[in-house]
């Protein structure tokens, strides 16, 4: 459908969720005003269109606001879905892995990369080893069997899931390289090497109030 404006989307480069939304806006070819922001510094639009002041939120042209970045990837796939990722698994079974991912995997997450949060500290051995339990073993063993997480296409869940993994495997790289599962971490070398992560990772300059669209 064209219009004759197009979707603001409010993005932090680094942010997972943002990435998320980017690679599933990228992939469908909805081109969107990107407008990358300080979540130190979060602009007057962006708590506008959505008070809660996170990433991303993406305002369509006729007003509606999404600002939770499954519904974003959701939206844009419903555009178009060139590769099937919506398709290539039933939706309950890609949203079982998410859900995982996103709750207490995404705890775990943060306690390992940010030990001095808590008190007394977290181990960040102990959270390794937690997190290996609850997520990156049960991918190991269905990427043992096929390429991707719901079978041997890339799917919805595997691309929702991927800017999790490329950060729980950044806080240590050598302690993730050491770890027991190949074929997780050939299917994250695999995904962050392909030219729609290189795309949605290029460097936007710092959006504000009154610049020109992106």
């Amino acid at each position: 459908m064209i219009v004759s404006e197009l979707p603001v989307l409010y993005t932090f480069r680094r942010c997972p969720y943002a990435m998320r939304a980017r690679l599933a806006l990228r992939q469908a070819g909805v081109a969107v005003q990107a407008r990358e922001i300080q979540l130190r510094a979060k602009p007057a639009a962006l708590l506008q269109a959505s008070p809660k002041g996170t990433v991303p939120v993406l305002v369509l042209p006729d007003g509606q606001v999404l600002d939770q970045s499954l519904d974003i990837m959701r939206w844009a796939l419903a555009q178009n879905d060139p590769a099937g990722w919506l398709s290539a698994a039933p939706l309950a079974e890609q949203l079982a892995w998410i859900e995982r991912s996103d709750g207490p995997f995404k705890r775990l997450l943060d306690r390992y990369k940010y030990p001095q949060r808590q008190q007394p500290p977290d181990a960040p051995e102990a959270m390794f080893a937690a997190a290996l339990a609850l997520q990156l073993q049960p991918m190991e063993a269905v990427l043992q069997r096929h390429a991707f997480l719901c079978g041997p296409r890339c799917s919805l869940a595997d691309m929702a899931l991927l800017p999790f993994v490329r950060q729980f495997a950044a806080v240590d790289p050598e302690a993730f390289a050491a770890a027991p599962v190949p074929a997780l971490q050939a299917w994250l070398k695999g995904l962050l090497a392909q030219p729609l992560f290189e795309a949605v990772m290029e460097k936007l300059p710092l959006w504000s109030e009154g610049a020109q669209p992106v």
